[in-house]
């Protein structure tokens, strides 16, 4: 695929050509070049990064309006359970469920009800003996283009399943098509969204052909006309349909927790992920069985489409969990134990192909020698990887200058050495005399 939608944009009149975000991004895909930022679209993979830590505030994340609600008959909410933990648990489930019917939506359904589902899932595929160890999460979309990008050798090792959000969005559009009388595609499935990597997976997913997802819409651009109506919310129906364990997804360790998996790793942040999965390409973790691997920092609730802090959030979260639990018991109720595979097309994910970080030349033979060519440079460069000469590192300069996107003299300590080298050539031109007035000055220092 040659073509690539990204969430992750750029506002260029905001960039100062500081090198905050080339340091902080997993797949080096962004360079400074002529002041300003430039994203390289084939290594980007929305994870958000760049959002976070820009101080400029120069890079966003393009989602969907409530506005676009108009282009379909009926439209339904998949709220992510991160949401839950933007307000205060004063504000019920059940409360900020009807404020998204407020908003305009038509129905609202859960993710977290997808999440219980896909819980079972992975207990039942790791049951399985041919699934390789250790499994990966393919919950989260930057994680499974990371591995898509970056570790193309670990795609066989991504459990075979549709993240929470994809099988709410079918479980939706069934249900719903079916009530309102209408086909599928006149309904519209939106996700409330904390990351950009889940606008870039409704759009162009992985693993599918098409998504069930319509589009996506940030929990930080809908935050404010939420707040608004949650007081004046008239509740007339419980929408609130899944427990604990499914909303728990949205907190690292949610997912296996869920899962009830014992022989886990939990990992979150996407560096941390990275050099996570480098020790998985390298076979050191074949004795553990399942790795939930989250890009945000904290999970879902860390999202950079988020509005409270993580760690407020994750406190709430935490206690609206504890309320569902006791709730659940109270009243001798009991998650999610079983599901309909043959009903949820369990088989229909499609092979990844994989995305080379560094593709050098189309032709085997100029790609060999540009690798020598790398080596040769990179050989040559301090190893300080500063950053100042707008890539990320000494490494990413060298494929620059081999690939004839930069030059030696960007690295400021090359620079320096040339400015050295060429003053002392003038100095040294300065000492120098044409023939004719070099032998006039000889006969004067005789006399």
């Amino acid at each position: 695929m040659d073509e690539y939608f990204h969430s992750v944009r750029l506002i260029k009149s905001r960039c100062k050509g500081c090198v905050s975000c080339t340091k902080r991004c997993p797949t080096e895909a962004i360079r400074i070049r002529g002041g300003k930022a430039h994203i390289i679209e084939s290594r980007c993979i929305d994870c958000g990064e760049c959002i976070r830590h820009c101080p400029r505030h120069a890079k966003t994340a393009v989602t969907d309006y409530l506005a676009d609600l108009d282009q379909y008959k009926v439209n339904i909410a998949l709220p992510a359970p991160t949401l839950y933990a933007q307000f205060s648990v004063d504000f019920s489930i059940e409360t900020i469920l009807h404020g998204l019917l407020e908003l305009g939506f038509d129905e609202v359904f859960e993710v977290a009800q997808g999440a219980e589902i896909v819980s079972l899932m992975v207990k039942d595929c790791l049951n399985a003996k041919e699934v390789k160890r250790p499994a990966i999460s393919p919950a989260c979309p930057a994680v499974v283009r990371l591995i898509q990008v970056k570790f193309p050798e670990l795609i066989d090792y991504l459990m075979q399943i549709d993240a929470p959000v994809e099988l709410a969005a079918k479980l939706a559009r069934a249900k719903y098509s079916q009530k309102y009388n209408i086909h599928a595609d006149e309904l519209g499935v939106w996700f409330i969204t904390p990351c950009p990597a889940k606008m870039t997976a409704c759009k162009q997913p992985l693993g599918r052909e098409k998504s069930n997802i319509t589009g996506a819409i940030a929990i930080s651009q809908i935050y404010g006309s939420l707040l608004k109506v949650l007081p004046h919310v008239n509740e007339q129906a419980n929408y609130n349909r899944a427990s604990w364990v499914g909303i728990g997804w949205a907190v690292a360790g949610g997912e296996t927790s869920a899962a009830q998996v014992e022989n886990k790793l939990v990992v979150y942040g996407i560096n941390h992920v990275s050099r996570l999965l480098e020790q998985v390409a390298m076979g050191n973790l074949d004795d553990i069985d399942y790795i939930e691997t989250l890009a945000c920092a904290g999970g879902c609730i860390g999202g950079p489409l988020t509005v409270e802090n993580r760690f407020v959030a994750e406190t709430r979260m935490k206690q609206r969990m504890q309320k569902l639990k006791d709730e659940y018991q109270v009243a001798g109720k009991s998650p999610l134990t079983d599901y309909h595979k043959d009903e949820l097309g369990i088989n229909e994910r499609q092979a990844i192909e994989p995305r080379p970080l560094m593709l050098l030349d189309e032709d085997i033979f100029k790609a060999m020698d540009k690798v020598e060519l790398i080596e040769k440079i990179l050989e040559s460069l301090p190893g300080l990887d500063c950053g100042s000469c707008g890539s990320p590192n000494c490494k990413a300069l060298a494929e620059d200058i081999a690939q004839g996107r930069a030059s030696e003299t960007d690295c400021v300590f090359k620079l320096r050495e040339r400015v050295r080298d060429l003053a002392q050539e003038m100095i040294d031109l300065t000492k120098k005399m044409p023939p004719p007035l070099e032998k006039e000055l000889e006969e004067l220092e005789k006399e």
